[in-house]
């Protein structure tokens, strides 16, 4: 299995309009952050975790061939509002993707992109996805995913679980039911915006204290803003690095 880092800023991306700062004029690639996204392939398939607004860079970028299943976290913004973009990919396969998230997330996705899932026959649109609400592990091209039940700030939103590989983006709190769902990992990719405190995100001290927490063999921290220079990884413990566009973890 093959985990390619499509994406490894917050919302905004770094660097962000208007700003000046040193990371944003930073040289070093590592420091250009699209907003948060990541491709797992497995089984010969290839599985999107959440539509970010850049997800037409990104598919180009690393030559992504088509999309079999797609992932959704939770329903903001720079999660989900490059959906439209799938469109490409149906020009060539015509046919419905499989589409899974919580009740809230499919709900919400579902009404703010209502001709992904229904198409829009005077527009000229088909359906792209298939619509699926999961609570428990379901079965996904030989593969069992696990959706983590996780809290960014006061709402819910979802973390997968694959094999021994956890993607949990967005959260700010692991309920002690999804604890026990993210045992024995061989790499956890996890929020860690910032270095200050944020309501609704674990910051760096979080998110480590998330990794002694969980022991995983292999830690990544993302979902990074502009105040994290990608040279402050060699500062993390051992075992724990940032996250960068088209970083590659194999499984």
């Amino acid at each position: 299995m093959k985990i390619t880092i499509l994406g490894s800023g917050t919302s905004t991306g770094v660097p962000m309009v208007g700003c000046s700062c040193p990371v944003c004029l930073s040289p070093d690639p590592h420091d250009k952050r699209t907003r948060a996204s990541i491709l797992i392939e497995a089984a010969g398939r290839y599985i999107l975790v959440d539509t970010s607004p850049d997800l037409r860079r990104q598919a180009l970028r690393h030559q992504v061939p088509r999309i079999d299943a797609v992932l959704l976290t939770h329903p903001h913004a720079d999660h989900i509002n490059g959906i439209d973009d799938l469109r490409g990919f149906h020009f060539i396969h015509r046919r419905l993707v499989p589409c899974y998230g919580s009740k809230e997330t499919m709900e919400a996705v579902q009404r703010n992109f209502s001709y992904i899932f229904s198409g829009m026959e005077v527009a000229g649109y088909a359906p792209l996805l298939d619509p699926h609400v999961v609570t428990e592990p379901f079965g996904l091209f030989g593969h069992v995913i696990t959706p983590i039940h996780l809290y960014h700030g006061a709402m819910p939103a979802t973390g997968y679980r694959i094999g021994g590989a956890a993607y949990l983006t967005d959260c700010s709190r692991i309920p002690e039911s999804s604890l026990a769902l993210l045992a024995r990992l061989d790499l956890l990719i996890i929020d860690a915006l910032r270095y200050t405190p944020h309501e609704n995100h674990f910051n760096i001290d979080g998110a480590l204290a998330m990794v002694e927490l969980l022991k995983p063999q292999r830690a990544v921290l993302t979902h990074l803003t502009h105040e994290v220079p990608y040279g402050d990884g060699s500062k993390l413990p051992a075992g724990v690095e940032f996250a960068y566009d088209g970083m590659v973890l194999t499984l």
